[in-house]
């Protein structure tokens, strides 16, 4: 058993550092997407810079590491290990934001996120989901829907009743603030009033627009 628990550590991390968003780059358009944009591995970068396909791919793989990874921990340690499938979420949310392909320059894991929700709580990652599209669907912006469906985790996993799982509260919370943080430049172009809308490219040079 011990032997799983050790196992599943680097398997969660390599899972979430599959670098998806950069192989489309380069094997599509031949470029480095993190030199692109707003520099992230992620799938809205992917969309600005390579195209539509190419940035759902990388969309449907983020969300599969996640989803992976937490499936790999039910696996290996059983469906009542809470604490240690949310490590192994985080773990993924962690090889996506610092891949070590990458020299620790990936994405913004709005995506694995979402694949880890749905691996762990399938209800509380598509609530999630909805919320985000229905922000989208207004605003136009990923990065405000982003903040909000992230925002909105911890409540969405009280009411789901998950309240006295402290790794799932834990988790919301911890995510919720890991978003906010890796998208606090976007907020400060959300106050100015200068973050792109999906679909337009930012006038700027850094075009820094939210990636999953």
């Amino acid at each position: 058993m011990i032997a799983n628990y050790l196992l599943l550590i680097p398997i969660a991390y390599l899972l979430g550092s599959i670098p998806s968003g950069y192989l489309a780059g380069r094997w599509l358009a031949g470029i480095d997407i993190r030199e692109h944009g707003s520099g992230s591995t992620g799938a809205t970068n992917v969309l600005r810079h390579v195209g539509k396909t190419p940035a759902l791919i990388v969309f449907l793989v983020d969300v599969f590491k996640g989803s992976a990874a937490v499936l790999v921990a039910k696996q290996l340690l059983g469906g009542d290990a809470h604490g240690w499938l949310v490590a192994a979420g985080l773990l993924a949310l962690a090889g996506h934001i610092w891949p070590i392909w990458l020299k620790g320059k990936g994405g913004k894991a709005v995506a694995t996120g979402l694949g880890m929700l749905l691996g762990l709580l399938p209800a509380v990652g598509l609530a999630s989901l909805g919320i985000f599209l229905l922000v989208l669907s207004f605003s136009r912006i990923v990065s405000l829907s982003s903040v909000v469906a992230a925002l909105a985790l911890p409540a969405l996993i009280w009411i789901a009743g998950y309240s006295q799982t402290t790794a799932y509260m834990g988790l919301g919370v911890l995510a919720a603030l890991l978003v906010v943080w890796r998208h606090r430049g976007n907020i400060k172009r959300l106050l100015a009033g200068t973050e792109p809308k999906i679909g337009k490219r930012s006038s700027q040079a850094h075009d820094s627009a939210p990636q999953p």
